[in-house]
């Protein structure tokens, strides 16, 4: 049996299945990038709800983990050399977990590093773009009288969705078969529209590649179950 006690994240957030991959997360965007990955790989795993409402991430337990104290974060407990093995950042998750079972990344370094630098793309622009819109439109920043931040990044917003739609001109997915760079931008686009209410705002309704990519990746069977892992406590 996996032994996770030298971790403190797993004492604070106690396994019930010590073999399965420990999942640390909130059904958000950044979030459900890694429960997507773990549904899409067949991956046994155990989600924690980590309450952000709460600061939870902010726990010591949970930082002793990520020092940046953001979700989402996993323990392997059999990870290289059969050693547990904690990894944090989403991007760098995503990575891990291609790596370890040998999906959603191309082995051919060509079409590696694409995709690399489309993980890479929406680690660096769409999720902190989309993420400043939301908060504007949706939480504190709604408040604001002075809306031209807000329209900053409306602005940098529509010109990545004018970036992304471009690139799926011509195919399906992102880097042609699907991949880390589709999981990793899924959520966000649809927070968009769930979460953000932002669809109309932004013209999401004329980027009809996009519309088309979120739809074939929202019929995913997986990706209708990541999207609500892990399960927010009542």
């Amino acid at each position: 049996m996996p032994e996770l006690s030298s971790f403190p994240i797993a004492r604070r957030w106690p396994a019930a299945h010590p073999d399965r991959v420990q999942l640390y997360a909130a059904p958000t965007p950044n979030g459900v990038k890694v429960s997507i990955m773990l549904e899409e790989t067949g991956l046994a795993y155990e989600p924690h709800f980590v309450d952000i409402s709460k600061n939870e991430s902010k726990d010591p337990a949970f930082v002793s983990l990520n020092p940046n104290g953001r979700i989402p974060a996993i323990i392997d407990p059999h990870g290289p050399g059969g050693t547990p093995i904690g990894v944090w950042e989403s991007g760098a998750i995503l990575v891990y977990l291609a790596e370890k079972t040998g999906q959603f990344i191309p082995i051919a370094p060509a079409a590696r590093y694409e995709t690399l630098s489309w993980v890479f793309f929406q680690m660096s622009a769409i999720g902190p773009m989309f993420g400043q819109l939301g908060f504007f439109l949706r939480w504190g920043g709604k408040d604001f009288e002075d809306k031209r931040p807000q329209q900053r990044f409306a602005d940098e917003s529509e010109r990545l969705l004018e970036i992304l739609d471009r690139r799926l001109d011509d195919r399906d997915w992102i880097v042609g078969e699907y991949s880390i760079a589709d999981i990793a931008t899924l959520g966000w686009v649809n927070a968009l529209v769930t979460t953000y209410n932002a669809g109309d705002l932004l013209g999401l309704s004329d980027f009809s590649n996009i519309e088309a990519w979120l739809e074939r990746g929202l019929a995913r069977p997986a990706v209708k179950r990541g999207l609500l892992v892990p399960a927010r406590t009542a």
